[in-house]
């Protein structure tokens, strides 16, 4: 019996009416960013096996696909195993992410970039995750940054071009939850808990949402960090909505206000919610922090927050950035189909012995009309043949027969099961 012809794990094949939809919702994504002023790039797949191994992707380091050296013989590969050198098998890796890429490009083409650089990049990255149900090893991100603002401008742009983009998606009641860096770490301290934890201290907070108060408060115990700060911080989660202590990180607190009231002023009123306690796993946030919400998931849509200090990495001086992005593989399930319009989309069922030239010369007459328009053979069962093309997105269909010469005269009718729907682009 022969093996199951499958992708890789973690990884997936797209029909064509499944990619038609991605690229349709992408599309949208597209626009809007492009609406709002942000200009696309793209960046290679593979990256120096030292910059992606520097520091700046945190845990997804570890997840990261590298790839092996060239020419390595059997000997040089016993060697490279034995070797202290982390990269002496790997010169080069797949991309976990889109941001370490982005520093590297604007490191190396920030003398033809704006001061203020808008920045697109909408690609797959690929992770070694142990797959389950909505985790891959390739899935596409959708990225926006804006790289030399250092004010909170930078997060305001973001944040409207963001909810504009889950709006026109059509995914209502969204809200991002926002905080800020500065006023964890200063939480921390205040609560007493010493400042070479911190690190531990916010991956347990982190997982506030999965195990609550009183999961975080007994893993802090068996961390055994110390007991008057454990106690601090169980009297702050024990009051709901928490209020922010006096003096924590006021110009954090300040620019957060700030931030809701140009939303506010905007039109955008309502879709901030302050959370004392989002951590988000990247270590190089530096400042806001903030991730999508909505009432029917528990998990996240997306998220991102600023990260000032990687890509002077690259250079000789720091740089002020901020990024955000949308989950793609958890919206892309969520969101109708954007396709619905009035461009016709039509199959011209035909003879096995029809005259090619005939065929497309009707095709060519709805083409130029802007029409699409696919030939398809007739097929004994024709009602199973309309299902088909009907499933693939096209909306009508017509018989051609041997006298059909110019299109307006074709029998065209809608397809079985779209007569009470939209016309679809497929």
């Amino acid at each position: 019996m022969a093996s199951p012809v499958t992708p890789p794990r973690g990884m997936r094949d797209f029909l064509p009416a499944d990619k038609a939809k991605r690229e349709r919702v992408l599309g949208v994504i597209r626009e809007t960013y492009a609406a709002h002023g942000f200009d696309e790039i793209e960046t290679p797949v593979m990256e120096d096996f030292g910059r992606l191994h520097a520091g700046l992707g945190g845990d997804n380091e570890k997840l990261a696909f590298n790839v092996m050296r060239r020419g390595l013989d059997a000997e040089a590969l016993r060697a490279a195993a034995e070797s202290d050198d982390p990269d002496a098998l790997a010169d080069l890796g797949l991309r976990f992410d889109l941001t370490v890429p982005l520093a590297r490009f604007y490191a190396s083409h920030r003398a033809s970039l704006p001061q203020v650089f808008r920045s697109v990049q909408i690609a797959p990255v690929w992770r070694a995750e142990r797959p389950q149900k909505g985790r891959y090893r390739q899935f596409v991100q959708c990225d926006i940054d804006i790289i030399g603002e250092a004010g909170i401008l930078a997060e305001i742009e973001l944040l409207t071009a963001t909810l504009a983009t889950l709006d026109a998606l059509g995914l209502e009641n969204c809200r991002i939850r926002i905080n800020d860096r500065r006023i964890l770490l200063g939480l921390l301290e205040h609560f007493g808990f010493e400042a070479s934890q911190n690190d531990s201290v916010l991956i347990t907070i982190d997982k506030l949402d999965k195990v609550g108060p009183e999961g975080v408060v007994a893993e802090l115990r068996e961390k055994g960090s110390r007991p008057e700060a454990v106690e601090a911080i169980e009297r702050f989660l024990a009051v709901s909505p928490p209020v922010l202590p006096e003096g924590v990180a006021q110009d954090a607190v300040a620019d957060l206000a700030r931030i809701e009231s140009a939303l506010a002023a905007a039109g955008v009123d309502g879709a901030l919610v302050f959370d004392p306690f989002l951590v988000r796993g990247m270590g190089y946030y530096t400042g806001t922090i903030f991730e999508i919400e909505h009432p029917d998931f528990t998990f996240s849509l997306g998220g991102g927050g600023r990260y000032d200090g990687m890509i002077g990495r690259f250079l000789t001086e720091s740089v002020p950035a901020c990024g955000f992005s949308i989950g793609f593989e958890r919206i892309i399930d969520l969101v109708a189909d954007p396709a619905a319009g009035n461009v016709r989309s039509v199959v011209l069922v035909h003879e096995k012995n029809a005259d090619p030239t005939q065929l497309l010369s009707l095709k060519r007459q709805l083409v130029a009309d802007g029409v699409r328009v696919r030939l398809e053979r007739r097929t004994k069962n024709l009602a199973n043949l309309l299902d088909r093309v009907a499933s693939a997105g096209f909306t009508e269909f017509a018989v051609v027969y041997p006298d059909t010469i110019d299109a307006s005269t074709l029998p065209i009718k809608r397809l079985p099961g779209t007569e009470s729907g939209e016309v679809v682009i497929a």
